[in-house]
């Protein structure tokens, strides 16, 4: 659980939650859950932020970033430290005042049912703490001027690449390469790739 010292910055995010429909909250905590139990790549803070708005809740990307963030911690805490569903509503009610019945119900059912395999979960994911590819785009371009140069005439490639970090958050990564440089970055892959079929 975070410490008491951050209960102010709780107490905003508690709001936040407070304001979702109790169906909502059950929808984000078990998108949440299913991902700390290792059944889905990650939590998409955009695909839930467009969840909110069909359903007609009003907040920005940021807070629904910032809601998916503290239910990641607090489920993820609550794993680290096998607490069981009346322990983790205790402590959020210790952590703030701000909390809603019905939304600490839904997290106390939500837990009571989940707790023990996100807990397991948990434990095995310990050793590792890397971010994950789950998508990679590219496109050609060509670099026809700049300010210090008329005519450039350059082509280069640029990657968006979709990571799910440690965290759970799904984020994307945009870089742009000249054509040595991609075909630097291709050898290699495919060095990788011989390297994993001997595997």
């Amino acid at each position: 659980m975070p410490a008491a010292g951050e209960s102010y910055g709780i107490n905003i995010v508690a709001e936040k939650i407070c304001r979702l429909p109790p169906d909502l909250l059950t929808e984000a905590s078990q998108h949440t859950l299913t991902y700390l139990r290792g059944q889905i790549s990650g939590v998409d803070s955009a695909e839930m932020s467009h969840r909110f708005q069909r359903a007609g809740v009003t907040l920005d990307h940021e807070a629904v970033q910032s809601i998916i963030r503290f239910l990641l911690l607090m489920f993820r805490s609550a794993g680290k430290n096998n607490l069981s569903a009346d322990e983790l509503v205790s402590k959020l009610e210790e952590g703030s005042s701000k909390w809603s019945k019905a939304s600490l119900q839904v997290l106390h059912t939500l837990w009571s049912e989940h707790g023990a395999s996100v807990h397991a979960q948990q434990d095995a994911q310990s050793l590792l703490s890397i971010g994950q590819l789950v998508d990679m785009q590219w496109k050609l371009g060509m670099a026809v001027s700049s300010d210090t140069c008329r005519s450039l005439n350059s082509p280069f490639v640029s990657l968006l690449l979709k990571i799910v970090e440690p965290s759970g958050q799904i984020c994307q990564r945009a870089f742009e390469m000249t054509i040595p440089q991609f075909q630097n970055f291709h050898r290699q892959f495919k060095e990788m790739a011989a390297i994993m079929e001997t595997v």
